[in-house]
């Protein structure tokens, strides 16, 4: 988190649209905030080191209660993840 430090906490975003079949697909990203956001629609989590994080509800009813970050990724592709094990994505991501 060092090396990805800013002044605004990061956001837990949980995303969720519809395909034309019915299908559901759901994305979560770590991701700075931007002005779309609303305060009311996140939690906050705070970090062993102190960071804070704006967690989505909706994702917030779904993840563990200890949860890692991570980082993934090569070159311009690095980004911060969340770093859950396969049945806690399966939870966050389907239930």
């Amino acid at each position: 988190m060092r090396a990805h430090s800013t002044d605004e906490p990061r956001v837990i975003a949980y995303d969720v649209t519809r395909c034309c079949g019915g299908g559901k697909l759901c994305q979560v990203s770590v991701r700075p905030p931007t002005e779309k956001d609303r305060r009311r629609d996140y939690v906050t989590a705070v970090l062993g080191d102190g960071t804070k994080l704006l967690v989505d509800r909706r994702a917030a009813r779904r993840l563990p209660s200890r949860f890692g970050l991570t980082v993934r990724g090569i070159g311009p592709f690095r980004r911060l993840d969340l770093d859950l094990s396969g049945e806690e994505w399966g939870i966050l991501l389907y239930d």
